[in-house]
C-alpha cells in the first residue's frame, strides 16, 4: 500500500495515512491469525497484571491514581475500578511492573502493556463489545510495531536514549482507545496529534540506576492516548502534522523527517509485524534475555566446575545494561537487578531459569549470586545490531580450560502451550490458581471481560 495522493498532487498527511490504513483494514476484516495472536497477547497480560497486583509498586501507583482522579467505573485488572484515566495508568502499570510483559524485539518496544490498558477503559466508557476491544487491539499493536520497526533502535543512535514504548506508545494508544469510541477518520488523526503533544520518554530510569520508575513507564503512553482520544472524541482538534510536520514527532525526537522507506513500513498492509511480537519466557528485561539462555546452557554443562571469570561479550545496545558495572553488580531495586546483564547471568548461573517466586528482592542479597556476578567482566565486542544481542558467554575455571557458549534464537522460541504455563504460573503467584483455567478460556475466546472477572482478587 502506497502513499495516497492527495489533492494538488501532494502525499497525504502521515497520520491520515495511517488512519485511512488502520479504518481500510478494520472494514476489510483482520486476518484470523491476527486476531488469534492478538486474543494470546491479551491473556498473557492479564495474567502479567493479576501477578503484579500483591507488589508494593502497584499499591503505591493505586493509591497514588486514584488520589489524582478519584473513582470510577473502568476495571482494574485483578479486582476493583477506578476512573478512566487511573484505570489506563495502573492496568498498564501492572501489566509492565514484573518485566514480563510483551515485545517486538527490532522496535525494542512493550505493545501490549500501552494498548490494551486504553483500549480496555475505552471499552468500558463506550460500552464496546469484546471483539471491538480485540479489533482495536490488533490493530494499535500493528501501528505501534510499524512505528517501532520505522526506528529500529539500536545502542547509539536515533531512538536510543528513549524509552520508544513511552514515546510511541502515545500514539498507539490514542489510536487503540480512538477505534474502540469509534472515531471517524478526523477523529483518530486529531487523537495522534493530541497525543504527540503528550510525548515523552527519556531513558534515565534505565541507564541510572536506584529507582523503580522503570517499572511504570509504559502506563504514561496508555493514559496519554486514552485521555487524547477523549479529548478529541469532545471536540478538541490536535495538529494533523504530529508526525511529518515542521515540528513532528519524528523530526524532532529522532533527529529526521522519515525517509520514504520508513513511512512505507506505516503504510504497507502486505505484513503484519504485531505477529513477531514475542512473548516474555522470564521476568526481566528483554536485552538481558540471550545471556540468561547462554547462562542456563552453561550452567547444564559446567554445574559442577569452580567459575573463576565470567566474560560476557556484549554490543552497544546490551552494554547499557552493564554500565556503571559495580551498580549492575550490586544492584539495590528488583528493577535494577531485572535491567543488569551481569546480574541476571549470575542468578541464572547459580539459580537456573528466572521466575516469579526465585527473582525476589531476596535475591540481591544473596552472596552466591552476588559472588558470581563480581567475576563478570564485560567485554564490548559485538556489533551492534536491533533487536537481540549476539550474546556470547566465557567461563573461566580454576580447574581447566575455558568454556563458550552462543546464543541461538531457538532459546527464546515458544508457544501457545508455553504460554498457557507462564498465564497459570501467574495465576498461582497471586493465589489464583482455582480461577486461572476459566480465566484463560475466556481470554482465549474472545471474552475478555469475562476473564477480568475471572481474576478478580479483592480482600
Amino acid at each position: 500500500m502506497s502513499t495516497l495522493p492527495a489533492d494538488g498532487g501532494s502525499a497525504v498527511v502521515l497520520s491520515t495515512a495511517i488512519v485511512q490504513g488502520l479504518m481500510a483494514a478494520r472494514k476489510t476484516g483482520l486476518p484470523s491469525f491476527v486476531r488469534d495472536a492478538a486474543r494470546l497477547h491479551i491473556a498473557d497480560a492479564l495474567g502479567i497484571a493479576v501477578a503484579a497486583r500483591s507488589t508494593d509498586l502497584a499499591s503505591q501507583v493505586i493509591t497514588a491514581q486514584t488520589l489524582m482522579s478519584g473513582s470510577g467505573c473502568c476495571s482494574l485488572i485483578g479486582g476493583g475500578s477506578a476512573a478512566p484515566l487511573a484505570a489506563a495508568f495502573v492496568n498498564a502499570a501492572l501489566i509492565h511492573i514484573l518485566d514480563y510483559d510483551d515485545i517486538h524485539d527490532v522496535g525494542r518496544l512493550h505493545p501490549g502493556a500501552v494498548v490494551l490498558p486504553a483500549a480496555l477503559a475505552a471499552a468500558e466508557i463506550a460500552d464496546a463489545s469484546d471483539d471491538v476491544l480485540i479489533d482495536a487491539v490488533a490493530l494499535a499493536t500493528e501501528l505501534m510495531c510499524r512505528l517501532g520497526m520505522a526506528c529500529a533502535p539500536q545502542g547509539e543512535g536515533p531512538g536510543s536514549e528513549w524509552f520508544l514504548t513511552q514515546l510511541l506508545g502515545y500514539i498507539a494508544a490514542s489510536a487503540a482507545a480512538g477505534l474502540v469510541l469509534g472515531l471517524a477518520q478526523s477523529g483518530l488523526v486529531s487523537g495522534i496529534g493530541l497525543a504527540y503533544m503528550q510525548a515523552a520518554g527519556g531513558k534515565q530510569a534505565g541507564f541510572g540506576t536506584g529507582s523503580t520508575a522503570r517499572a511504570v513507564y509504559p502506563a504514561f503512553a496508555a493514559q496519554g492516548g486514552l485521555q487524547a482520544a477523549l479529548l478529541s472524541r469532545a471536540g478538541v482538534t490536535g495538529p494533523e502534522g504530529a508526525l511529518d510536520g515542521a515540528a513532528s514527532l519524528f523530526r524532532i525526537y529522532m533527529g529526521a523527517q522519515l525517509q520514504p522507506r520508513q513511512r512505507e513500513i506505516l503504510l504497507d498492509y502486505s505484513k503484519w509485524h504485531s505477529c513477531d511480537v514475542n512473548i516474555k519466557p522470564w521476568p526481566s528485561c528483554r536485552l538481558s534475555h540471550p545471556y540468561v539462555a547462554v547462562a542456563l546452557a552453561a550452567r547444564h554443562a559446567c554445574s559442577s566446575r569452580r567459575i573463576e571469570r565470567v566474560r560476557v561479550a556484549v554490543n552497544a545496545s546490551a552494554a547499557r545494561l552493564c554500565r556503571p558495572l559495580p551498580q549492575r553488580c550490586r544492584p539495590v531495586t528488583l528493577q535494577d537487578a531485572k535491567y543488569s546483564i551481569p546480574f541476571m547471568t549470575a542468578f541464572a548461573l547459580v539459580y537456573g531459569a528466572p521466575s516469579l517466586e526465585n527473582l525476589s528482592r531476596e535475591v540481591m542479597g544473596d552472596e552466591r549470586v552476588l559472588e558470581i556476578a563480581a567475576r563478570v567482566e564485560i567485554e564490548e565486542t559485538l556489533p551492534d545490531n536491533p533487536g537481540h544481542p549476539l550474546a556470547v558467554l566465557t567461563l573461566e575455571y580454576e580447574d581447566g580450560p575455558a568454556d563458550s557458549f552462543h546464543f541461538s534464537q531457538d532459546d527464546l522460541r515458544g508457544d501457545e502451550e508455553s504460554v498457557r504455563l507462564k498465564f497459570f504460573e501467574c495465576f498461582r503467584h497471586a493465589g489464583l490458581e482455582h480461577a486461572a483455567e476459566k480465566a484463560w478460556q475466556a481470554a482465549m475466546g474472545g471474552q475478555i471481560r469475562v476473564a477480568i472477572r475471572a481474576a478478580e482478587q479483592l480482600d
